[in-house]
């Protein structure tokens, strides 16, 4: 039986961050789609998703490492470490032994003229009795039989647009059935996110194999993520920024109308309540996913054509100090 930590790559110690850090790892890198002339990756990808649904719920962790669970999620092997049994017999093992009779084979302690072992397995088997030459029946339980063999999981790549992870849209998704599903983003969902889509992989005879869906959340020409804010730079011109303007900026949402303060400086951040990523928490405000915020810099944006405004300047220093602060 594998060990779960060693598939993962990662020391029994590892932490909860380690755990999820190495599956990301060994997703991207094992994942079907990237490895088309390796058969084996499916194998070894569905291996690691075992494992860390296994090592990365709590209860599930502590079982196992006890030994009360095996790397499937089964309960551990009840007759494990039962050895044979003292025998009853003068020999001292359920053998032959000091003291036997000849012939009396792994009934030792027992000779021939002490006892007729037909009437001793006609009381126990009805009617049946030893074999010929003295072999014996085992007296032990035979295993169970294998459970049933659930069916493979499938594994999908879903491409999500970066505005849709942001605002946590739901996604259309084509199964290999042909039926195609509305499928909801988790809270903070981000690049590399791993779903599952329970029951609907390959059949088996104990029952049908998961979906295993890996999240891959685009770029953004303008967006960038931070945590759960998203910045942007946004360019307004000189004379907005001296005379301050209320301009349209983007968001993931659609845009919406900004005020610049007369004076503003390029560099200054500004801040839109609740237009940022999704959070991991999944907490609800006003029935809602709470989300971060977007930061805006503003960015001074002189015109293409400067003669005017070196009219307009003519004469004109502005004695302010910038960069006093540097000492220069």
């Amino acid at each position: 039986m594998r060990d779960l930590y060693a598939t993962l790559g990662i020391p029994r110690t590892a932490s909860e961050a380690d755990i999820k850090s190495a599956y990301r790892k060994l997703a991207k890198e094992l994942h079907p789609d990237r490895n088309k002339d390796n058969p084996n990756a499916s194998e070894k990808f569905s291996e690691a998703t075992r494992a860390y649904d296994l090592l990365s719920d709590k209860a599930k962790r502590a079982q196992y490492d006890r030994g009360e669970i095996d790397a499937e999620g089964n309960p551990a092997n009840p007759f494990a470490g039962m050895g044979a049994r003292p025998g009853y017999g003068r020999g001292g093992t359920y053998g032959a032994g000091p003291g036997s009779a000849p012939g009396a084979g792994d009934f030792g302690g027992f000779g021939a003229d002490e006892a007729d072992l037909s009437e001793l397995f006609e009381g126990l088997f009805g009617g049946r009795k030893p074999q010929a030459g003295g072999a014996r029946r085992g007296f032990g339980r035979q295993p169970p039989p294998p459970p049933p063999k659930r069916g493979a999981d499938i594994h999908y790549r879903l491409a999500v647009p970066f505005v849709d992870a942001a605002a946590g849209r739901d996604q259309r998704i084509t199964l290999a059935d042909g039926k195609a599903i509305n499928l909801k983003l988790p809270a903070g969902v981000e690049d590399g996110t791993m779903m599952r889509l329970k029951d609907k992989g390959h059949p088996g005879t104990g029952g049908n194999g998961d979906g295993i869906v890996m999240v891959e959340v685009g770029s953004h020409p303008f967006f960038r993520r931070e945590g759960d804010n998203i910045r942007m730079d946004l360019p307004i011109t000189l004379d907005e920024a001296v005379r301050g303007a209320k301009v349209k900026c983007p968001t993931v949402d659609g845009a919406v109308m900004l005020t610049i303060k007369p004076g503003s400086s390029g560099g200054n951040v500004l801040r839109l309540a609740g237009k940022g990523w999704s959070r991991k928490n999944g907490a609800m405000t006003d029935g809602k996913p709470d989300r971060g915020d977007q930061l805006v810099t503003l960015e001074i944006q002189l015109p293409a054509d400067l003669a005017v405004l070196e009219q307009r300047l003519e004469g004109w220093v502005d004695t302010a100090r910038p960069r006093e602060k540097f000492g220069l």
